[in-house]
Parts: structure tokens; C-alpha cells; sequence
């Protein structure tokens, strides 16, 4: 038994990173999910990783644009119908892909992912683009953990966090139970020692049916997260499905 425990407990170990992050291949063109008038971009980041992204401007000035940082899997064109609801709505988006995911190089750790967030808001400060109190920073499940680290260091028009979740150790401690999570987890993405220095104001979504993360991690950090805050708890919705209940809706109003 003790073998077995040791056998196991040293596989999740080494391979916890590709359960973390499950990166993808490369994504068709735009145009092939329906979106018109999207600029493909390669953003370098500070250690010169080119990350894949999608923009599309504004309508107008007074519309804010969306942030977009993705989750644990599949391409940047799997979240193309999301991305269109707002589009269609006059916002700007751009839809940023990870190292390691949608084709890019580089290898995605807790503090890679902070690096290529970081590099995004200089590439957005450089370009004269957008305005930090003009972004609506977006993160899908492990997206938030890259946002809220985000709003640590910059305040935004507002923050949305889809199906986030307090840490990995949290998640790892719930499914491993006999193994010490937090001494072993690499990337810890510790959303719930974080959300009190968030200055933005939030808007949390959860399906209080999630399969991957469990609801209760969204009470907690709303709980902990500071005003003004605001939150969208559906009954039937799971992890990925909760634009079949329209949440966009919450995501324009909560911005205006």
C-alpha cells in the first residue's frame, strides 16, 4: 500500500502541469467561426514568446473593451461565439491565448502565464489602444487566476470572473484527499489570499451545478472580494456551459 501511495501520489506530481494546463492545437481563422473584421496578432512578451491573439475595436468610444483570458483548454476559436455576443454589442475585444495553447511556443506555468499577462498590458499601454479604466478584464476558470493577479497591479473598469475558484491547492486537496496538496502543488494560483487587494469592481458568475470547480468556491470569494461587487449564481448551469444562460447580459449591464 505504501508503494502504491508513493507510486501515485509521484505521477499526479510530475504530471500535474498537463492536468492544469491542457493546452491545444492551432486555431482556423476567424472568419471560419463567423467573426468579420478581426485583426490576427502576435504579441511578444519580456522573454520573446510570440501569443497569439484576436482583436476587434470598439465602435465607438464609449464602448469599453473586453480582456479576454482563456482556460485550462482547448483554442482561442473555441470561445469565438462568446467573443461574437459582445462584438455584436459595439464592444472591443481581444482574445488573448497562452503560451503553450492555440499553437504558441513556451511551456505554461502559474508564473508564465503572469508574464504574458503583464506583457499584454505593456503591448495595450505601447499601442495607445485602450484606457486600463476603458478594460473589462475577463477571466474563464483558470483565466481568473491570471486576473486577479491583473487587478492586483492595475485598476479596471471592472473584473468578471467565470467559474473561479479560491487555489489549485483548494481543488487538489478536495479531489486528492490523502496527499498534502499544498506542498506539492507547483502553481498554486492563490485567488483567495488575492481578492481583498482588488480595487476593480467584480462581477462573479458560477453554475451552481459546476462539475470542475465547485460553487462554493465562488461564495467564498465574493465573500472576501471587496464592494463594489456583484454576482450571477444560476441553479442549472455547469462549467462550460454558462453562455447557454445568456450571461453576457449580466456582463453589459454590470458595465454600464
Amino acid at each position: 500500500m505504501v508503494i502504491i501511495y508513493v507510486f501515485f501520489g509521484l505521477s499526479l506530481f510530475i504530471l500535474q502541469r498537463k492536468i492544469v494546463f491542457n493546452v491545444s492545437g492551432i486555431p482556423k481563422k476567424p472568419h471560419e467561426y463567423g467573426l468579420e473584421n478581426i485583426q490576427e496578432l502576435q504579441i511578444k512578451t519580456e522573454d520573446d514568446v510570440s501569443l497569439l491573439c484576436w482583436y476587434s475595436k470598439a465602435k465607438s468610444k464609449n464602448d469599453p473593451t473586453l480582456v479576454y483570458f482563456h482556460g485550462n483548454s482547448f483554442d482561442i476559436g473555441e470561445r469565438a461565439y462568446r467573443i461574437e455576443r459582445y462584438i455584436n454589442n459595439g464592444w472591443g475585444v481581444l482574445l488573448v491565448s497562452w503560451r503553450g495553447f492555440s499553437g504558441n511556443k513556451g511551456k505554461p506555468t502559474e508564473t508564465n502565464l503572469y508574464l504574458d499577462a503583464e506583457s499584454i498590458m505593456n503591448w495595450i499601454d505601447n499601442q495607445k489602444l485602450i484606457k486600463n479604466t476603458d478594460i473589462v478584464l475577463y477571466g474563464e476558470s483558470l483565466g481568473t487566476g491570471v486576473v486577479i493577479e491583473m487587478a492586483t497591479r492595475y485598476v479596471f473598469k471592472s473584473i468578471i470572473l467565470e467559474a473561479p475558484f479560491t487555489s489549485i491547492v483548494d481543488i487538489a486537496q478536495k479531489k486528492y484527499k490523502i496527499y498534502p496538496a499544498k506542498f506539492l502543488v507547483l502553481d498554486k494560483f492563490d485567488n483567495f489570499s488575492k481578492i481583498k487587494k482588488v480595487t476593480s469592481p467584480i462581477l462573479i458568475i458560477s453554475g451552481k451545478k459546476d462539475e470542475i470547480i465547485p460553487h462554493i468556491h465562488s461564495i467564498k470569494l465574493y465573500n472576501e472580494a471587496n464592494e463594489p461587487k456583484d454576482s450571477l449564481f444560476i441553479d442549472e448551469a455547469m462549467h462550460n456551459n454558462l453562455y447557454d444562460f445568456d450571461i453576457e447580459k449580466k456582463v453589459i449591464e454590470f458595465n454600464k
